[in-house]
């Protein structure tokens, strides 16, 4: 009898405890922002994008010139090779050779750079749009915000939509 008792009195707790979660799930505000969209008007973020264009263009200004001097070089050689030894234009080969790698070595590093770059400049533009989500979300008294950003895996989103605050709290017109 008194397992019995036990039973229901945790059966009581267990059903009082779903309808209080249920109530509170109920009263939860849920918003969605497109948060991509978001960085991508930013101010900041557009001029980190440019800084990193112009940086992608130096680099790119660098392979080309590089290749230019190997393409003359392995013309040059092929053209003198019949009036050279064997031994030099053996050497002249694994200089072009090692050139190439070191082509080849500077487009590697110049990519990681860019990579390295592109999460510096755009790091505390992030940290800076999830603050002014936060603190919007906050201030009118939303418990979850949903991202909108198509690919995230909200598949509709007609709730309010966050982004005319957070564009507000921001000054993006």
């Amino acid at each position: 009898m008194k397992q019995v008792k036990n039973l229901i009195a945790i059966a009581a707790f267990v059903v009082a405890g779903t309808f209080t979660a249920t109530a509170q799930t109920a009263a939860s505000k849920v918003c969605h922002i497109a948060s991509q969209e978001l960085v991508e008007i930013m101010p900041k973020a557009k001029a980190a994008e440019k800084q990193l264009r112009n940086l992608a263009k130096t680099y790119e200004a660098e392979l080309v010139n590089m290749d230019k001097a190997l393409q003359t070089k392995s013309q040059e050689a092929q053209q003198k090779a019949p009036t050279r030894t064997d031994e030099e234009n053996q050497r002249i080969l694994e200089q072009i050779q090692a050139d190439r790698k070191t082509i080849e070595e500077f487009y590697t590093n110049s990519q990681k750079s860019l990579s390295q770059k592109r999460t510096d400049l755009l790091k505390p533009v992030y940290e800076e749009a999830r603050q002014a989500i936060f603190k919007v979300a906050r201030a009118k008294g939303f418990d979850y915000v949903l991202d909108s950003t198509t690919g995230t895996g909200v598949i509709m989103a007609d709730g309010y939509d966050l982004m005319p605050d957070v564009k507000k709290a921001l000054g993006i017109q």
